[in-house]
């Protein structure tokens, strides 16, 4: 048997958790709540037998408490604590159903004594209360996990709130007939998710919800599990009638318990065998819930699609360089907010793609990083937490995180980047390692880092030592001297991705650098690692 005890003074709620031995007496204390707010949202999922609060706290009152405690569980016992200028207080408690009231100065065999009284009334109303209800109830919620959620089948007899009733009205559309002739209507799982009671338990608003389902969908079946409430719901017709009645359900429910609710609808079926599978085909629409606006959907509406862009093209790569390196966190959440969007409207878009596709957009960003500090000769020893995306969370969750961890990377190479004609030549390399696959002239990088053309070609010459043309195109050979030893593109490839349309331009110039056409590089990269040299 659970007691909760309640009081915004630690002194108190902890004398009174450890003054007696609560365990001896058969009772389990749950930790002590410190506030009637902190105890509502725990009661749901907690369910304690007895309640003894404070009677004068900060926010909500002991009475407070009191009446919303015994509107959540109506069997509760509450004990008041109260001092003697609270006893008008402790009297309309009592009027008000409080079983009970204690003094602040009372001794611990007196709040024994009140304990085991109102210990002494619950163990006679369950003494009273039908055994074979709580048996039914408990063997009910099994055989649902059983046949719906586990799709673990033992005996092969469908329970009798699961078979499906005889079609009284013949609808070619919904009816089938089994061997027997009898029709029958089929039925779908729908997985549904709650939101919007702030501040209370989760748990309770489904307990709710599921409660609800049943008077506003005749013939629903509906029961908590986990985090979602699953609801068993007849199809009524193959047009998308079940997903109506469903949705103007969670319609009203919404206006009563001024809550969020959105539905996944899997395979209609037509045996109560088959329910299991109903139940996956509803998970599996269900992994969708970030990527659709709609408020119920069905699997159907999914279940054909291949999957969409996975990763970053080149130019959206660029881009990304760009703005990292322009160090304007309004322009990134821009990028990523018309980035995801795109993904999203995808008609092939699945929880798959759209996080693997996040997933290039950082590993752009570290390649970006590492080769930005690498070419202006920099190092870093702070650390950047890797982060790779859930696919089951929601689209506005990925944003947030994915721009705090391109914000992180931005931050780590601007960090580094000091001041004076360093580092203007600095940040142009920058800018360069991140536009090498595009035209890069002089007067464009300029503009980027706020310099007159001619001022900055005079400082690269001076800090590097070489003309900005001849830097740029050292870069961009590196690059291919890179590529052809790790990546077995064509030569082509190599080239547009180093910049340069023309292939056979490019092949002159890769043999004026390194003296060895492309194709010879590669050639003797790959002898010299098979030699072990």
């Amino acid at each position: 048997m659970r007691l909760l005890i309640v009081d915004d003074e630690v002194i108190i709620r902890t004398g009174l958790a450890s003054v007696i031995a609560w365990h001896e007496l058969g009772i389990e204390l749950l930790q002590p709540a410190a506030s009637a707010e902190e105890a509502l949202t725990r009661m749901a999922e907690e369910r304690p037998h007895m309640l003894m609060t404070d009677i004068r706290m900060n926010g909500k009152s002991g009475l407070e408490l009191a009446e919303e405690a015994m509107l959540l569980i109506p069997e509760l016992e509450v004990i008041i604590l109260s001092g003697y200028d609270d006893f008008s207080y402790a009297q309309q408690a009592i009027r008000n159903g409080v079983t009970d009231y204690l003094l602040k100065t009372s001794r611990p065999e007196e709040i024994i004594e009140t304990v085991l009284q109102a210990k002494g009334r619950i163990t006679d109303r369950w003494a009273e209360k039908s055994r074979e209800e709580q048996l039914l109830r408990e063997n009910r919620e099994r055989q649902f996990a059983d046949w719906v959620i586990e799709g673990n089948i033992h005996s092969g007899v469908c329970p009798a709130f699961l078979e499906f009733a005889a079609a009284s009205v013949q609808s070619a559309s919904t009816e089938r007939q089994d061997h027997t002739g009898d029709r029958h209507w089929s039925r779908q799982v729908a997985l549904i998710q709650t939101k919007g009671w702030s501040g209370t338990s989760d748990a309770l608003l489904r307990f709710a919800v599921q409660n609800m389902l049943q008077d506003v969908l005749p013939g629903a079946v509906a029961q908590v599990h986990k985090q979602h409430v699953v609801c068993i719901v007849t199809a009524v017709s193959e047009d998308e009638v079940s997903v109506y009645r469903l949705e103007a359900g969670l319609n009203r429910i919404e206006q009563w318990l001024k809550c969020s609710l959105r539905a996944a609808v899997g395979k209609a079926v037509h045996r109560s065998d088959e329910l299991h599978h109903s139940y996956e085909t509803a998970l599996t629409a269900f992994r969708y819930h970030g990527l659709l606006d709609a408020k119920v959907w069905r699997y159907e509406d999914i279940h054909t699609r291949q999957g969409g862009k996975s990763v970053l093209t080149h130019e959206e790569e660029t881009s990304l360089g760009t703005l990292l390196l322009d160090h304007d966190p309004v322009k990134l959440t821009a990028w990523i907010r018309e980035l995801m969007t795109g993904l999203m409207h995808e008609p092939h878009v699945t929880p798959g793609s759209y996080a693997a596709c996040l997933h290039s957009v950082v590993i752009a960003g570290h390649r970006w990083l590492a080769r930005t500090l690498q070419a202006i000769g920099r190092e870093h020893s702070a650390r950047v937490e890797p982060w790779t995306p859930e696919s089951n969370e929601d689209a506005a969750t990925l944003g947030d995180e994915l721009f705090h961890h391109l914000y992180e990377l931005m931050h780590v190479y601007h960090s580094l980047m000091g001041q004076g004609q360093a580092a203007h030549v600095q940040k142009a390399i920058g800018y360069i390692e991140s536009s090498l696959t595009q035209d890069v002239s002089l007067q464009q990088v300029a503009g980027r880092i706020h310099l007159h053309p001619g001022h900055l070609s005079e400082l690269f010459k001076k800090e590097m030592g070489v003309t900005f043309g001849d830097f740029v195109t050292n870069m961009r050979i590196r690059r291919a001297m890179d590529m052809l030893a790790v990546s077995p593109a064509k030569v082509s490839e190599v080239a547009a991705i180093s910049g340069y349309e023309d292939v056979k331009y490019f092949s002159r110039l890769f043999k004026k650098h390194t003296g060895k056409t492309p194709s010879e590089y590669r050639e003797h990269v790959l002898l010299y690692k098979s030699s072990g040299i």
